[in-house]
């Protein structure tokens, strides 16, 4: 039990003017946070009662699939993260240092290097696992445009678990490990009272060969979710998969016809003031961009890969890589730098699917990409491989002739983002539906990545020193209470689902002073505080109004309201937050019960 009075809950009428997001707004209101600087905030005690609660729920969970709690430093040397690759793969989003001996040190993101480091040495055999350790500690990236409060900070409090394993498959393997940290991430976020999905998902600097987000529902969501209500799946925009489209070139009666029109178009706004000028819509365009395979130079094998997609699409940067990976060796494939890319003879901005006819097949140095739905016969407008100038009027087959045969040079496959209305993968009729989420966790497949640069080994079965394979997995702990309001409020305040709320029941007292409330706040305090739940009671000398306003905004889940005409008529007035109106009277004698009753989820949940 505790006294309004005797702990800091700073309420606000208004918001600051920055904050757009519910969340952000919100918790601001209630006395949740405070911002110190950009992207870094306070945790006030309400807001640290919240964050208390669900790490309790995260660790009863981790604890129960095996894994075991220790604690990483925050600084870590940027040799590792050189080591890894993540010092390029993060670049200017690390939090760099020097100290007073000239060392670089890091503000850890996460902690890969660290712990795989910290076990080199230490595991040896394969009779040492498989092993699960974890952490709860705040994390640092340099967010460029930090934003949306808790969802998008510089500074903030993240699970994050690693497993270690001599095998994928099998007992012990990090298959077995992924599904149980995949139900232990279900049911963590399902005890927290949310509504959430999961879904497949790229792997990010973090890297793996496979990985789930678990996504928070909401219309506020930063994530676009794509799901097929027919068979289950669902995917990020960046993963997700699209099922067949028909596509052609044309055959060679299409082919037939004038040249292409050429139209000056400079300083065009976008896509859409081209489309305009041209006559057509970004539909009617094809959209060529230039990529560039980190390292390679001409006639060290693929070098530049050109994506092409109809106007109004995106190239999908994950899919794309994934398509040319055993071209690119791996290497590291991103958008083209102007100034190489120029040099080479790319008119950037005004590329064409014809570049790829300036590379000898033989010399075997650009390789074109084109999306189904850009490989289709008609007529299309698109860049003319000269600076202000496009063309209409472009037809695959006409323009392209044979190299569009060979598959060295030109291969049709899904390179683009989903969207809403596209067809499911794997099925054949149902198409995708979208929706918005908040990524609150993330579980990856890391295969050997860190371990094979970092030199943790161990002897296996057979006796043969071998890399361990490895898992990730991160649950964003401040996140997850950001997320939970933006599900979870109206134009009142936040509706926080009972098992993350910083109190159960509220308590206010009409009247600080007088015996009676006094007496009965006191002993309904008690026995609800006997009973396991949490009790804050409003003894301001406030006027009502500001009290009910209050309870309204910091979204307790019971309101109990002791007045004297409620107490003359024997009774207490009760009130859910997520009810709306008015609360009723309920007899004194029953409301206790009546408060079980509404946080029932506790005991179910705990």
């Amino acid at each position: 039990m505790h006294r309004w009075r005797q702990t800091f809950v700073p309420t606000l009428r208004e918001a600051p003017a920055d904050a757009t997001m519910p969340s952000h707004a919100l918790l601001i209101r209630a006395g949740y946070i405070r911002q110190l600087t950009a992207g870094v905030y306070e945790y006030l005690p309400l807001g640290w009662r919240v964050l208390k609660k669900l790490c309790a729920i995260i660790r009863e969970e981790m604890d129960a699939a095996g894994g075991s709690e220790l604690l990483l430093p925050a600084l870590q040397p940027m040799d590792l993260f050189k080591k890894s690759g993540r010092a390029e793969a993060y670049g200017d989003d690390l939090f760099t240092l020097e100290d007073r001996h000239d060392r670089a040190t890091a503000l850890g993101p996460t902690h890969e290097e660290v712990i795989t480091d910290m076990l080199r040495g230490e595991l040896t055999s394969y009779k040492q696992l498989p092993l699960t350790l974890y952490q709860i500690q705040s994390k640092f990236r340099d967010e460029p445009r930090p934003r949306a409060g808790l969802l998008r900070g510089r500074e903030f409090i993240m699970k994050d678990a690693y497993s270690f394993h001599v095998r994928v498959e099998g007992e012990g393997g990090l298959n077995e490990t992924y599904d149980r940290l995949y139900e232990a991430y279900s049911n963590i976020f399902t005890r927290c009272g949310l509504d959430f999905t999961v879904v497949d998902a790229e792997a990010g600097p973090i890297g793996g060969s496979a990985s789930h987000e678990f996504m928070v529902n909401c219309d506020n969501g930063e994530d676009t979710i794509l799901r097929c209500h027919v068979t289950g799946y669902a995917a990020n925009v960046e993963k997700c998969e699209i099922g067949f489209r028909l596509w052609s070139f044309g055959d060679g009666a299409e082919g037939a016809g004038g040249e292409p029109t050429r139209h000056h178009t400079p300083n065009m706004p976008g896509i859409e003031g081209v489309a305009q000028h041209l006559g057509t819509t970004p539909a009617g365009m094809l959209k060529t961009i230039v990529f560039e395979v980190a390292g390679a130079e001409d006639g060290d094998g693929l070098r530049w890969v050109l994506a092409v997609v109809r106007g109004d699409h995106e190239v999908n940067e994950g899919k794309l890589r994934d398509a040319v990976a055993k071209e690119t060796g791996g290497r590291k494939l991103a958008m083209a730098d102007d100034k190489r890319a120029h040099a080479a003879g790319f008119a950037i901005g005004y590329v064409s699917p014809r570049a790829i006819l300036g590379i000898d097949p033989e010399h075997g140095g650009m390789m074109m990409l084109i999306d189904p739905d850009a490989a289709t016969a008609g007529e299309w407008a698109t860049g003319a491989d000269e600076a202000d100038h496009h063309v209409t009027g472009f037809r695959w087959r006409r323009e392209m002739g044979d190299v569009l045969e060979d598959p060295r040079r030109v291969r049709v496959l899904d390179i683009r983002n989903a969207r809403a209305g596209d067809p499911s993968p794997g099925t054949g009729g149902p198409v995708l539906s979208e929706q918005r989420g908040i990524e609150v966790g993330h579980i990856f497949k890391l295969g050997d990545k860190y371990s094979s640069v970092l030199g943790l080994e161990v002897m296996d079965e057979a006796q043969k020193r071998a890399p361990v394979i490895m898992g990730c997995y991160g649950i964003g702990v401040s996140r997850t209470m950001a997320a939970c309001v933006e599900m979870s409020h109206d134009d009142s305040g936040i509706v926080w689902p009972a098992p993350l709320a910083p109190y159960h029941v509220e308590i206010i007292v009409m009247k600080p002073g007088d015996e009676r409330q006094d007496t009965l706040a006191r002993e309904l305090a008690d026995e609800l505080s006997a009973r396991g739940l949490d009790v804050l009671i409003d003894d301001r000398a406030e006027r009502p109004g500001v009290k009910f306003k209050d309870a309204d905004l910091v979204g307790i889940p019971v309101r109990l309201t002791l007045g004297d005409k409620a107490l003359d008529a024997g009774g207490v007035e009760f009130k859910r937050r997520a009810d709306e109106g008015k609360g009723e009277v309920a007899p004194t004698a029953e409301v206790v019960a009546r408060c079980m009753e509404a946080i029932g989820a506790i005991g179910s949940s705990a």
